[in-house]
């Protein structure tokens, strides 16, 4: 059991996915600290300085802290945002690379599309079909 555990473990796939799941931490933390340290308290100066999470409705014995979930969703959304924007510049600067290095994507795919020339038989039978088809079309209606 032990043998296959290490053989599982030395896995290249495994391997990478404990990577991954290690960079994403950690690059979570960096888009926290950004948004925590940076962008919430800029928001905070043009909302007038607001935090909705002291927000509350009392209802009978139960706090019910509806300005949390207000704070929560805000969070949420300028997580989501500078996520965005650090993808989108990885991403351009990846293709930055290629187009230096190699053929850009664009290049590559109109290289690899050769424009098709039918001969005039596949043209004729194209036809035949299309038009067995609208009689077709016709008799079932």
């Amino acid at each position: 059991m032990l043998k296959e555990f290490k053989e599982f473990i030395s896995r290249g796939n495994v391997v990478d996915l404990a990577v991954g799941v290690i960079i994403g931490a950690a690059f979570g933390n960096i888009v926290t600290s950004l948004v925590n340290n940076i962008f919430t308290p800029l928001i905070g100066i043009i909302l007038g300085g607001h935090d909705f999470s002291n927000l509350s409705i009392t209802f009978r014995n139960a706090h019910i802290m509806y300005g949390a979930f207000i704070q929560s969703v805000i969070d949420f959304l300028i997580n989501a945002v500078c996520l965005f924007v650090i993808v989108k510049i990885i991403n351009n600067f990846n293709n930055g690379i290629h187009k230096f290095g190699k053929k850009g994507k664009e290049e590559e795919k109109k290289e690899e599309v050769a424009p098709v020339v039918k001969s005039d038989e596949v043209l004729l039978l194209e036809e035949i079909r299309d038009l067995l088809k609208k009689e077709k079309k016709g008799k079932s209606r």
